[in-house]
């Protein structure tokens, strides 16, 4: 009997050093944001209790609702082309047909290895009209300079190098499940006379719709939190890119700018709920489509 105790109690101590830091470093965070989003800070009167006054002015902010735009518009563009990437390096590498495969796997996941900063800067580098290689490249081909940081090439400036930054990622979660695949339904389609094509697409494809939802659950979450390679191309083309590119870029200049803490909060709370709202249609999305 004590030692079936001792059991049963041990179960809840393996968890509690997950539950004491998830308490405290984003239930406590979260729960204060919510507070702080409740108030405004007045010139007169200071800090006053408004109630949803704050995300009633958040959600007639052109500012705020050009940048969940721009993100949506973000991620419709990027993230099918990043996972179509990923998806085919993961199907190449999985069949065996490669020669240095390990080599080339390395290759394609070491830009997720770098940091979003370090490849926001290189980015940017090469972006560069004035010194970056491909300015220097048109130049020498007598070839217009494109320009890769006006305000129509942008975005597609940015998913490229989002993309460069996270296929690697992507492939190797796609990768892994492929390699979970039990080896008697491949020599069960061979005997039936599948060929490679019918292998990946009866067999393979099927087994990867798990890891293709995560992938792409956890690419929604990222697009709207895009933050960094904005941020740092703000430096060399302000003209393009304002404080409130994103909807994380205009909170985070609200809150460390304009020394406006409350709608900070107010504005990082429903760009929370606009990510809530988009992994939850992608799930029903998906849901249905695989429902007979």
């Amino acid at each position: 009997m004590a030692a079936a105790h001792r059991r049963r109690a041990a179960g809840p101590l393996f968890v509690a050093p997950f539950m004491v830091l998830f308490l405290l470093l984003f239930l406590a965070p979260l729960g204060y944001a919510a507070y702080l989003s409740l108030f405004q800070e007045r010139l007169i009167g200071g800090t006053a209790f408004v109630g949803l006054d704050n995300y009633v002015q958040a959600l007639s902010d052109p500012q705020f609702l050009h940048g969940i735009g721009r993100v949506a518009l973000f991620f419709v563009i990027q993230v099918p082309v990043m996972l179509l990437f990923a998806l085919v390096f993961a199907l190449a590498l999985d069949s065996g047909l490669l020669r240095l495969a390990r080599f080339i796997r390395l290759g394609i996941f070491v830009p997720y290895a770098v940091p979003s900063v370090v490849a926001a800067l290189m980015w940017g580098y090469l972006y560069g009209p004035d010194f970056g290689p491909f300015a220097q490249l048109s130049r020498d081909l007598s070839l217009p300079v494109p320009d890769f940081l006006s305000d129509s090439w942008m975005l597609g400036s940015l998913a490229n190098i989002v993309t460069w930054e996270f296929v690697g990622y992507n492939m190797i979660i796609l990768y892994a499940a492929l390699r979970t695949v039990p080896e008697e339904l491949y020599e069960a389609a061979a005997v039936d006379g599948a060929g490679a094509w019918r292998t990946a697409w009866s067999i393979k494809l099927p087994a990867l719709r798990p890891a293709l939802m995560l992938t792409l659950l956890f690419s929604v979450i990222g697009s709207f939190q895009l933050f960094n390679e904005p941020k740092l191309l703000m430096t060399i083309a302000p003209d393009v890119i304002s404080s409130s590119y994103t909807a994380n870029l205009y909170a985070y200049t609200l809150a460390f700018t304009g020394q406006q803490v409350n709608y900070a909060a107010t504005v990082s709370f429903l760009l929370g709920l606009a990510i809530v709202i988009a992994s939850y249609a992608v799930l029903l999305t998906a849901n249905r489509r695989r429902t007979p």
